[in-house]
C-alpha cells in the first residue's frame, strides 16, 4: 500500500463514490478511491435507470462512450392483483430527443466505465481493498483509513464515505446508527436475455427506444414493495423489492416473491423464452428525509445510499447518488482551493449545497410518505389493488347481469373498505403527505 498522503480518500466505487472522485480528480486533487470488489461494479450485476442531467453535470459528453442500453420513451404503472393488472402508461416521441433524459444501464458495465473516467482524470482506483476503519488524530479529526492490506493506514485530508446503505465504516466509527430494518428494502433481480428484435416487438420499440414497467399490489403479499421491469438492448432486468422489516415479520422468501412475480400472467408473456444469466440482491434506503444521518464532520462526509439519499416515492436513487457525490467533491475542491482545513465547519459547505438542491427539497416535501405507505401496507398493497381490479372487471364484463347491479356491487365493496380499512382516512393522509 502506498505511503503517500492524499487530498481525499473515497470509500466505494458506486454512483456516488465515482461522482465524488471524478469531481475532485478533474479539479486537480490527489484522490484515492478504494473498492472492495474485484473491479468497480463487480457487486452491481443488476440493471438500473440512469438520469442524464445528473451525469451531464459531471461529464457533459458522457454519451460519446458511456455503456448505455436504451433511452426510455415509455413508462408504465401497474396496480396488480393475482390475475390482472390495472394500469396507465405514458409514451412520448418527445423522449426521442437528441439528448435523451433517461437510460437503462447495466451497473456492472456502467460503474466500470465511470471509474475509468476517474482514472483518466488523474485519480487512483484501488480494487480488492476494504477500508476497515477510520484513522483519527488526537483532536478527533478523521485523517485517513485503515485497510485489510496488512493493516496499512492511508492518510488524507478528508474521507468520503460512499460505502452504500449497509456500509460498516461509518457505523463502526459512530458517525451514524445502523440503518433500521424499516428504513431499508431488499430488492432481488434477475437478468433475462432475449434477442434485441424480440424485445423490440414485445414492447413496441424501435432502435434504442426503451420501456419501463413499475408495479405494486398483491405481488408483494401485503408488504410495502414494488416490482419492476427494465428493457435493455438484449436483456430484461426483472425484480421486486420489499422492506426488510416486512420480510422479517412475514418470513417470506425474497426469491419466492420474485418467482411468483415473473409467473404472473401479465409478466410471463413478456419474458417467455428468455435465458436467465444473472441473479442479484441489493439493499436500498427507503427511510426518506427523516432517516438522513449526519452528512459531515471533522474530516469526513457521507454521500449516496450511505446518506439514505433515495427518493422511494419517485423511484429515484442513482441521480441523488451522483448529485450528492458531485456536490461533496465540489465542496471539498472549493475548501482545498481556499487553503481551508477539512473540519466540520468548512465541510458544512457540502450540506449547504445539498440542502439547496432538488435532492433535499424533494425528500423534505414528502417526508411523511414512506411511513404512511409502510404503516398501512396491507391496505395499499392488497386491499386497494383488489378493489380496483374488482371495479374494472365489473365495468367491462358483459354477461347479462344488469349494469345497475354491478354498479351497486362495486359501490358496496368500496363502502365496506371505507368503514373497515379506513379508505377515506388513507386518502386524506396520502394527499397530506404528498405536498
Amino acid at each position: 500500500m502506498t505511503k503517500e498522503k492524499f487530498d481525499a480518500i473515497v470509500v466505494g466505487a458506486g454512483m456516488s463514490g465515482n461522482a465524488a472522485a471524478y469531481a475532485m480528480a478533474s479539479r486537480g486533487l490527489k484522490v484515492l478511491q478504494l473498492e472492495r470488489g474485484e473491479y468497480p461494479g463487480s457487486k452491481n450485476v443488476q440493471g438500473a435507470i440512469m438520469y442524464a442531467n445528473m451525469l451531464e453535470a459531471i461529464i457533459p459528453d458522457f454519451r460519446n462512450d458511456a455503456p448505455l442500453e436504451r433511452h426510455l420513451v415509455e413508462q408504465r404503472f401497474w396496480i396488480m392483483d393475482d390475475t390482472s393488472h390495472t394500469g396507465m402508461h405514458y409514451r412520448s416521441d418527445d423522449f426521442n430527443e437528441v439528448t435523451p433524459n433517461r437510460y437503462t444501464i447495466i451497473r456492472a458495465q456502467f460503474d466500470k466505465w465511470l471509474s475509468r473516467k476517474v482514472c483518466e482524470a488523474g485519480g487512483t482506483v484501488l480494487c480488492e481493498t476494504t477500508a476497515t476503519g477510520l484513522e483519527w488524530d488526537s483532536a478527533g479529526k478523521a485523517i485517513g483509513v485503515r485497510t485489510d492490506r496488512a493493516g496499512d493506514v492511508v492518510l488524507a485530508d478528508v474521507v468520503v464515505l460512499a460505502e452504500g446503505v449497509n456500509g460498516l465504516l461509518g457505523t463502526r466509527a459512530g458517525l451514524r446508527e445502523m440503518p433500521k430494518s424499516k428504513n431499508v428494502a431488499l430488492a432481488v433481480k434477475e437478468l433475462h436475455f432475449l434477442p434485441e428484435e424480440v424485445i423490440a416487438e414485445r414492447f413496441g420499440l424501435t432502435g434504442d427506444e426503451g420501456c419501463v414497467i413499475e408495479a405494486g399490489g398483491t405481488i408483494s403479499r401485503g408488504m410495502a414493495g414494488l416490482g419492476f421491469l427494465y428493457t435493455n438492448k438484449e436483456s430484461i432486468s426483472l425484480g421486486i423489492g420489499c422492506l426488510i422489516s416486512n420480510f422479517a415479520e412475514t418470513m417470506e422468501r425474497p426469491y419466492a416473491l420474485l418467482d411468483a412475480f415473473k409467473r404472473h400472467p401479465s409478466i410471463q408473456p413478456l419474458i417467455a423464452g428468455s435465458e436467465v444469466k444473472e441473479y442479484a440482491a441489493h439493499l436500498i434506503p427507503e427511510g426518506g428525509f427523516n432517516a438522513i444521518p449526519r452528512l459531515c464532520g471533522n474530516g469526513w462526509v457521507v454521500v449516496g445510499d450511505a446518506a439514505q439519499l433515495n427518493n422511494a416515492v419517485h423511484r429515484e436513487g442513482s441521480n441523488l447518488a451522483m448529485a450528492s457525490g458531485r456536490m461533496a467533491g465540489e465542496a471539498i475542491s472549493v475548501i482545498k482551493s481556499r487553503g481551508g482545513v477539512m473540519d466540520k465547519a468548512s465541510l458544512s459547505l457540502y450540506k449547504t449545497m445539498l440542502d439547496k438542491s432538488f435532492v433535499v427539497e424533494d425528500l423534505s416535501k414528502q417526508k411523511d410518505m414512506p411511513s404512511l405507505l409502510h404503516t398501512n401496507s396491507p391496505n395499499f398493497f392488497t386491499t386497494y389493488p383488489q378493489l380496483i381490479s374488482h371495479a374494472a372487471q365489473n365495468f367491462v364484463r358483459v354477461d347479462g347481469t344488469p349494469k345497475i347491479e354491478r354498479e351497486i356491487a362495486t359501490t358496496a365493496a368500496f363502502l365496506r373498505a371505507r368503514s373497515r380499512w379506513g379508505l377515506v382516512s388513507d386518502a386524506v393522509r396520502l394527499a397530506s403527505a404528498w405536498r
